[in-house]
């Protein structure tokens, strides 16, 4: 069955904990990607706040919060900090290739010891093989994953070894970011920097926006997002607007 704009059936998940505020419920409005016209449905959705997962595009529609808010960098107008310059330079030994959406040991690897160390105790630490194997490879829209590999041999590991991955959407205007996950055991890299500087780069001969996801203001785990400016909000019927958030930005560590 083909999905378009004005077929498309939508509902909404019951209350659960907020993962991201302390004492908050989300409920999440959704609907299903399929069909020849996914793709269409999939951007549409996209420029009005929504997210993939698989199959599935979602946005947040809570009681009495709208906290959560769907950001995407501009990245034809992003200029590096000193910051980000220092690490793509730390980072100049790694190289990135865009592959198909093909799950392999090797990724599964690196993404189980990511959720051990980062996400202890969150729901994903317990996805199987299978698991994953459904989140990279069951979608109906055009998506790719960009593998990041050491190009020499050095004190984090020997040349090869796969570093860092981002499962990846390419949009008619630009790039979003499903997923990604790197090698907690580099933490001093910053990889979570360096694949949004990779991403912001080609963005910006891929349309010229980086969708980033959700961002929350007093949320940590958000609190990243704003060191790429210049951000923007989807504000509903209002559109994008500029973001210049009240708060301090972080390393995407």
């Amino acid at each position: 069955m083909d999905q378009t704009p004005e077929s498309a059936q939508f509902f909404l998940t019951a209350p659960s904990p907020c993962p991201y505020l302390d004492g908050k419920q989300e409920r999440k409005l959704f609907t299903h990607l399929s069909g020849r016209r996914a793709s269409a449905l999939h951007h549409l959705l996209s420029d009005h706040g929504f997210r993939r997962s698989q199959n599935l595009i979602y946005r947040p529609a809570c009681l009495d919060c709208d906290a959560c808010q769907s950001v995407r960098i501009r990245a034809k107008d992003f200029q590096p900090a000193t910051r980000h310059r220092r690490n793509l330079k730390r980072n100049a030994d790694i190289a990135a290739e865009v592959v198909a959406p093909i799950v392999t040991s090797e990724q599964y690897g690196l993404f189980k010891r990511y959720l051990e160390a980062r996400h202890d105790g969150g729901g994903m630490t317990q996805m199987s093989y299978l698991d994953y194997e459904f989140m990279v490879e069951d979608t109906p829209v055009h998506s790719v994953l960009v593998e990041y590999r050491l190009t020499e041999d050095g004190p984090d590991g020997a040349a090869g070894q796969l570093v860092a991955v981002a499962l990846t959407d390419p949009l008619p205007d630009g790039l979003s970011m499903v997923y990604s996950f790197f090698d907690p055991q580099m933490s001093r890299r910053g990889l979570g920097t360096m694949m949004i500087l990779d991403h912001i780069a080609r963005a910006r001969t891929a349309g010229g926006y980086l969708y980033l996801g959700y961002w929350v203001k007093n949320s940590p785990k958000m609190a990243y997002k704003v060191a790429f400016q210049p951000l923007e909000v989807q504000r509903g019927s209002r559109g994008w607007l500029p973001l210049d958030p009240d708060c301090a930005d972080t390393d995407a560590d």
